[in-house]
């Protein structure tokens, strides 16, 4: 199983980012995925998930600004990232597993990390 996260980049506070976390060896739709970030001095904590059902699942910071969903035909997942603001700014990470949670031990597989920098 391999995810492969992209779409990160260098964004301005207020502007919008769309990341994408396609796999290979699992249809998503099948199972859950998570959207995680790394910012610096920081644990890696909990963004966005999408369970198999579809239910979705957003951290309080999150919430109203950005939107996790799934394209089945192409085996992807995406972050869509409005309003974005410096305290977004931080590695993300997208992976797999069998029931979607807030916690790291509930994914098995993952992604390589994509970067977003948010300047104020």
């Amino acid at each position: 199983v391999q995810l492969q996260a992209s779409g990160g980049g260098l964004a301005r506070a207020g502007d919008s980012l769309r990341l994408s976390c396609a796999a290979s060896g699992r249809t998503l739709s099948s199972v859950a995925v998570g959207w995680f970030r790394l910012a610096p001095g920081k644990e890696r904590e909990f963004v966005a998930a999408i369970n198999y059902n579809g239910r979705t699942y957003y951290t309080d910071s999150v919430m109203g600004r950005f939107t996790i969903s799934r394209d089945n035909a192409r085996n992807t997942v995406y972050l869509q990232m409005n309003r974005l603001s410096s305290e977004d700014t931080g590695v993300y990470y997208c992976a797999s597993g069998s029931n979607a949670g807030t916690g790291t031990a509930q994914y098995d597989h993952w992604g390589q990390g994509t970067l977003v920098t948010v300047s104020s």
